[in-house]
């Protein structure tokens, strides 16, 4: 067993007691925080249209909030792809998520700088939780396959913006750059199907060097790993 996957157990084990002392005081957390997003959203655009200064409670929210799809946010989300502030929530976001849609076409949500540290530590909590539980922590010695967008971002309005999973991209911790494939070269390539054929090229590389195992990291769980 190698120094990575030695400590993490230890890790892990710290992690998920914090974790189950949460868990027994879930529902107060969660209307704490409620309170604590409400409040500091009541004074943006979206916030005053639907009198967050009023809103105590979930049925409070529930009658000042409607259900709608992202047609119908739409002429917030355009406010916020132009620039201005403090439309969704204070400021402006740290990045746009661009995603594409078959009856929307390009969609765009915001990622507030308060969010993104979050995201990161729901995604470490869950490979620990995995290490707590089953007590393997060998791929952590290992190279990880990070099946990912573009980390190559555009800036729209001053906000950075591009694909989630590019987007966090650039908030892998260093303890796991080190053995994290593919290179970044690779990882910039747009097409797809390329972007495979030179991921498998350089696994096999990586084989010959005799790196060891790999852990596949799919881009549906890459979009918030840590």
């Amino acid at each position: 067993m190698g120094l990575k996957a030695a400590l993490s157990k230890p890790f892990a084990a710290l992690v998920n007691s914090r974790l189950n002392k949460l868990r027994k005081n879930a529902v107060a957390l969660q209307q704490k925080t409620f309170e604590h997003l409400i409040s500091k959203a009541k004074s943006t655009s979206f916030g005053l249209n639907h009198h967050f200064g009023e809103i105590k409670s979930y049925d409070d929210f529930k009658k000042n909030v409607p259900v709608r799809d992202y047609e119908e946010l739409r002429p917030y989300i355009d406010r916020v792809t132009k620039g201005e502030e403090n439309v969704l929530w204070p400021g402006k976001p740290a990045y746009l998520s661009k995603t594409s849609g078959t009856t929307s076409g390009v969609k765009y949500i915001p990622i507030s700088k308060e969010s993104m540290p979050e995201h990161i530590k729901a995604a470490r909590n869950a490979l620990l939780s995995y290490i707590h539980e089953t007590g393997n922590a060998d791929f952590a010695d290992g190279k990880l396959i990070f099946l990912q967008g573009s980390p190559v971002l555009d800036v729209k309005a001053g906000i950075s913006t591009g694909r989630l999973s590019g987007i966090v991209a650039h908030h892998v911790p260093a303890y796991l750059q080190k053995n994290r494939m593919p290179s970044y070269e690779v990882n910039c390539i747009d097409d797809w199907e390329q972007k495979v054929d030179a991921i498998v090229e350089e696994t096999k590389r990586g084989y010959a060097l005799d790196f060891g195992h790999s852990t596949l990291v799919p881009d549906v769980f890459r979009q918030t790993l840590c």
